[in-house]
């Protein structure tokens, strides 16, 4: 990659691939040959913008490696927690430049109920068990199934 890479948004800064890049996983090269690897910097660049946009992981440009690599890469470093300790390297790093109150901490939620969700005691709907059957045939009659036409049939 020849371009300038200090001025694309979706790339990572090199002052934090450097701090980044001994969190990662290392990987040897494959005895049983195959494909090598992609960069991990352009792999985490990829996850990155994935992550960043919102969209899907087949969507991601092809500059970062296909979709479902990104994802596999994604998913080992998640089990792997690689996300963690880079929120915990992060966390520590800001303490160190503008420092954290960690000993004064708050917790927000939402502690109501959902605006759709209906009244706590609503009346239960009168035909909730017919939701099946409720169109009946011109005819106005079931049918049983081809073979029970004079045994008693149970209907869905």
């Amino acid at each position: 990659m020849s371009r300038d890479r200090s001025f694309c948004v979706w790339r990572l800064p090199d002052a934090m691939w450097e701090r980044m890049a001994p969190l990662l996983p290392k990987y040897g090269v494959s005895r049983l040959g195959g494909r090598p690897r992609l960069p991990l910097r352009q792999i985490a660049e990829g996850i990155f913008y994935v992550l960043r946009t919102g969209c899907q992981w087949k969507a991601a440009p092809r500059e970062y490696g296909s979709g479902s690599t990104l994802h596999s890469y994604f998913q080992e470093w998640t089990q792997l927690g690689v996300f963690r300790r880079l929120w915990k390297a992060s966390l520590l790093e800001y303490d160190e430049l503008k420092g954290i109150e960690w000993e004064w901490q708050s917790m927000d939620g939402a502690m109501t109920k959902s605006p759709l969700g209906g009244e706590k005691n609503r009346q239960k709907p009168d035909r909730s068990g017919q939701v099946g059957r409720q169109a009946l045939r011109a005819d106005r009659r079931t049918r049983c199934p081809i073979g029970r036409r004079h045994q008693r049939c149970q209907h869905a």
